[in-house]
């Protein structure tokens, strides 16, 4: 029985050894393309191995990658500051002080960051124009740096300006976000051998998320550093509609605006974000 099998083996491993001796032994003069599907993606592949490594690079239809924006937040409030829920909410506050200026942020300190996991989809690829329509999973965090010593409070609810000074009082939201981008590039130079050149990149898109946390960090001599969780009436979801425009591999800036009100109440403040990509350019 192990004679037959060894047998059987060393004719099979003969008849394959035969097989790819005559495959090479005839030359295939035609041009033939080949799709091959793995975990990198869907390449078109001339047959012509010479070729080969190179039409892999530049006919990639699915492409992943990891995007990560910096950024500054500023505020766009269209609080109607005489609405009676709002008056509730900042009853804590002195009437004179019930206004914007209230919420007024460090510029400087408040910091934008998204971190993206994107899968794209090369939707067109010719030598001078690419559509790449693009989604994935990713993280958005605001952080909003105060310049009054205004302080959240869970019971009840509400917003009071603290009798200490602080030397950091911060609002954090964190956002599990889902994003849809379409993304442009016109090549707007090419170099003598044709082989690389320069890209515009734009485009736009939409995100929706929702909140897995929302926290408050304060240091004052008084208190030490104070760290808090809580809802805050705050809302539970966002959307953004997001922009972007720079320059192939080189440099690429960002913007996105909160269509949805950070607060469940009467406040009506949406964000804005803008900033540069370090990740993904």
């Amino acid at each position: 029985m192990k004679s037959t099998f060894c047998t059987i083996a060393a004719a099979v491993v003969l008849l394959l050894t035969g097989n790819v001796q005559a495959q090479t032994a005839v030359k295939d003069t035609s041009k033939k393309h080949t799709i091959t599907i793995s975990n990198e993606g869907i390449f078109l592949t001339n047959s012509d191995t010479s070729k080969a490594a190179k039409a892999k690079l530049d006919n990639k239809i699915w492409t992943t990658n990891v995007v990560m924006d910096l950024g500054t937040n500023f505020l766009v409030d269209n609080t109607n500051y005489n609405d009676p829920g709002v008056n509730s909410y900042l009853s804590h506050i002195p009437e004179t002080k019930r206004n914007a200026d209230l919420f007024s942020l460090r510029q400087s300190k408040s910091i934008n960051v998204n971190l993206y996991w994107l899968r794209s989809f090369k939707a067109l690829n010719t030598k001078n124009q690419r559509i790449i329509i693009s989604s994935g999973l990713g993280l958005q965090l605001y952080n909003f740096r105060f310049d009054n010593n205004i302080t959240y409070t869970r019971n009840p609810s509400s917003v009071i300006i603290d009798t200490i000074g602080f030397t950091k009082n911060k609002l954090g939201l964190d956002y599990l976000n889902v994003p849809l981008m379409v993304t442009f590039k016109t090549r707007i130079h090419q170099s003598a051998s044709g082989k690389k050149g320069l890209w515009l990149v734009y485009g736009a898109g939409i995100t929706a998320g929702y909140n897995i946390s929302t926290w408050t960090k304060q240091k004052s001599a008084e208190r030490g550093k104070v760290k808090m969780h809580d809802d805050f009436n705050f809302n539970s979801f966002n959307s953004c509609v997001t922009a972007e425009i720079g320059i192939d591999s080189i440099i690429r800036l960002y913007g996105s605006y909160q269509l949805t009100s950070l607060y469940n109440n009467g406040i009506d403040q949406h964000p804005v974000s803008i900033g540069i990509k370090i990740l993904g350019i």
